[in-house]
């Protein structure tokens, strides 16, 4: 784990200033050291050094100076602890962000196992640190893994479902503390576990669960041999170390089931020289790091054909030839269900399979007819695309969860953002790849509510290929980009996603921003055009406001949309508020509907006599000219904005 050193270390003896001794016979020294140890981060008994000084200057000073004194004592005392804390947390954070990286270069699910509990334990500072996992089978938890524990007794505990703090929290899928376990009525106790428990010394316990999606595999423990009391952030923390371990846990697991599957295949085809050759060179593929473009191209130079992969959503992933033919949707269907690589026509199809789960295709022209050595050799290729795919998922899910929370903190960066915190930004965004000083677009995207979660996910995709950030913000899917031109940018994004989403895409964009603290109004400005596409009947398109033309121009930063709109319809709104009349109904309609009274009285249902009258009443209050060409630009421009602001 990596430790947070306090920015005192690295003073020199010359750049620390002595205290002023308590008979100084003024504030001032005393006052003065105090800010000084704040100002070069001392340490917590140099302050407390500094506090006593202050405290004497006091005892000799007047009653104002003395309260002056004392208020400075305190203000210093607690100004201290709160950088400790945000040290501390950010030195937690950092370890947290270590540990991710770390159990993603781990493969071995034993070897995950103990860096997950190891790092528990360092983490919260802990005595014990342990892990237990579900059993389907027997409907209950087992201790797996422990670290710091020297009962035996513990070591081997079962809990059923409910039973105990464990129990609960797998059965429950919420976190439970417990500042004393041992005189904690909320919990089932039973013989077994208060045993356990009991021999191992253990009294505050905290466990978090490890989920995958909506389903808990097993349950993280940090536990003190004292009483404790457990903070929200160390809940959180733990929490947080859950998330990554489970998922370094399921990659974990499908790697190994996955290799499994591949020692059984070479084990039944060991007769067939060929077969198992390739076999092997694809799982060195595997083991040093190939991707899906190094397994096509050697399946492909096996087997004498042209090969394509492609993802579930049907992305392409890798070619080997320019006319190799892409997988037909029925002949991966079919594949799926016989659960074996089947010919459509002459292209053979083997679909990419996690147990029931789809995760893409490989399709193989040139070669019509596949004997069975080359068709299980095929399928084999197949095996290893699934374990090359999980493993990507598996690390995209991660990144994606890390990007999104530097993408949230970038959005919602204060103006006056202090070096510390820009330094730490900029740190996490360098380890994502990401330069957070070039400039970037900010980019808005939204569509229909059944369609965001497809949106959602293609938006990820987009950014890690366009080496940028997304993620949901403010309840609209985000991209942050690098490079500039808004406008052009938004248009092709709006198109490229609509085409992989299937739905019409609608973007929003500002930029470029240079700096972080350009972010928070980018995105704001990103909102604003946005909402002025869909006010502007423009969905499925994409835009910046510069794109817009005078709307653009009114929605910039600063500009008095209301004061636009009351100097235009002033007397039309005043009059219907005060009447309680439709004129600015009726002549948004009249508009709507090209200035023909039939079509605005049929959607009005009215009279077309009322139509005219109610126009003649908003010419009284606008002026004779009112439905000229400019003056009804300006209208319809004011209409607009009036629909995009106030409702």
């Amino acid at each position: 784990m990596h430790r947070d050193h306090h920015p005192a270390a690295g003073r020199t003896a010359e750049a620390a200033r002595p205290l002023p001794s308590p008979d100084a016979g003024t504030g001032a020294p005393a006052l003065a050291a105090l800010l000084d140890v704040l100002a070069q981060g001392g340490p917590a008994e140099e302050l407390e050094r500094a506090v006593a000084t202050a405290r004497g200057a006091a005892a000799t000073a007047g009653p104002e100076e003395r309260a002056l004194l004392a208020r400075a004592a305190e203000a210093a005392l607690g100004i201290h602890r709160t950088l400790d804390q945000h040290r501390r947390r950010e030195a937690e954070l950092e370890a947290l962000f270590d540990t991710a990286g770390d159990l993603a270069g781990l493969r071995d699910l034993d070897a995950v196992l103990r860096a997950i509990v190891r790092r528990a334990r360092t983490l919260l500072r802990a005595d014990v640190a342990y892990l237990t996992l579900n059993d389907p089978a027997a409907g209950d938890t087992y201790m797996r893994v422990t670290e710091g524990s020297v009962s035996a007794a513990f070591q081997q505990l079962r809990l059923g479902m409910g039973e105990g703090l464990g129990g609960l929290v797998a059965q429950t899928a919420r976190p439970y503390a417990s500042t004393d376990y041992r005189t904690d009525t909320r919990f089932r106790h039973t013989s077994a576990i208060d045993g356990g428990v009991a021999e191992e010394g253990l009294r505050g316990i905290l466990g978090v669960p490890l989920r995958l999606g909506s389903r808990v595999i097993g349950v993280l423990f940090a536990a003190d041999r004292a009483v404790r009391e457990f903070t929200q952030d160390a809940i959180a923390l733990l929490a947080s170390l859950a998330d990554h371990a489970a998922i370094a846990i399921d990659s974990a697991s499908r790697l190994e089931e996955t290799r499994a599957a591949l020692v059984g295949l070479n084990a039944a085809n060991r007769a067939i020289s060929r077969a198992a050759e390739t076999h092997d060179r694809l799982t060195d593929l595997v083991l040093r790091g190939g991707g899906a473009e190094d397994v096509a191209r050697e399946t492909a130079a096996v087997l004498g054909g042209d090969l394509v992969v492609h993802d579930a959503d049907g992305t392409e992933l890798a070619r080997t030839a320019e006319g190799a033919a892409a997988p037909p949707a029925a002949g991966v269907a079919a594949a799926r269900t016989a659960g074996r690589a089947v010919p459509v026509g002459e292209v053979w199809v083997c679909a990419v399979l996690a147990g029931p789960e789809l995760l893409g295709s490989l399709a193989l022209t040139g070669r019509p007819v596949l004997p069975d050595s080359d068709r299980r050799l095929f399928e084999r290729a197949g095996l290893v695309t699934a374990l090359l795919l999980l493993m990507r998922r598996s690390v995209a899910e991660a990144e994606d969860r890390v990007r999104g929370e530097l993408l949230d903190d970038l959005l919602t960066l204060a103006a006056d953002a202090g070096p510390r915190q820009l330094s730490s930004l900029a740190l996490r965004a360098r380890r994502l790849g990401i330069d957070p000083a070039r400039p970037h677009t900010v980019l808005l995207a939204h569509c229909a509510p059944g369609d965001r979660s497809r949106l959602a996910t293609e938006a990820a995709r987009h950014a890690r290929t366009g080496g940028g950030l997304a993620g949901a913000h403010g309840g609209h899917v985000v991209l942050l980009l690098p490079g500039t031109g808004p406008g052009p940018r938004a248009a092709a994004l709006a198109e490229s996603l609509g085409r992989a989403v299937g739905a019409p895409v609608t973007v929003g964009a500002a930029g470029p921003a240079t700096a972080p603290q350009d972010f928070p109004a980018a995105y704001a400005e990103a909102v604003r055009c946005l909402e002025a596409l869909h006010a502007l009947g423009r969905t499925g398109r994409g835009a910046a406001l510069a794109d817009l033309g005078f709307v653009g121009v009114l929605l910039g930063e600063g500009a008095d949309l209301g004061g636009y709109v009351e100097r235009v319809l002033g007397p039309v709104l005043a009059y219907d508020r005060q009447r309680g009349t439709e004129l600015l109904r009726t002549l948004e309609a009249y508009y709507r509907h090209g200035a023909s009274l039939t079509r605005a009285k049929d959607e009005l249902h009215v009279h077309i006599n009322t139509v005219t009258q109610r126009l003649e009443r908003v010419g009284q209050l606008m002026g004779r000219d009112w439905n000229t060409p400019e003056r009804a630009l300006e209208n319809q421009l004011a209409l607009r904005l009036y629909l995009l602001t106030d409702r």
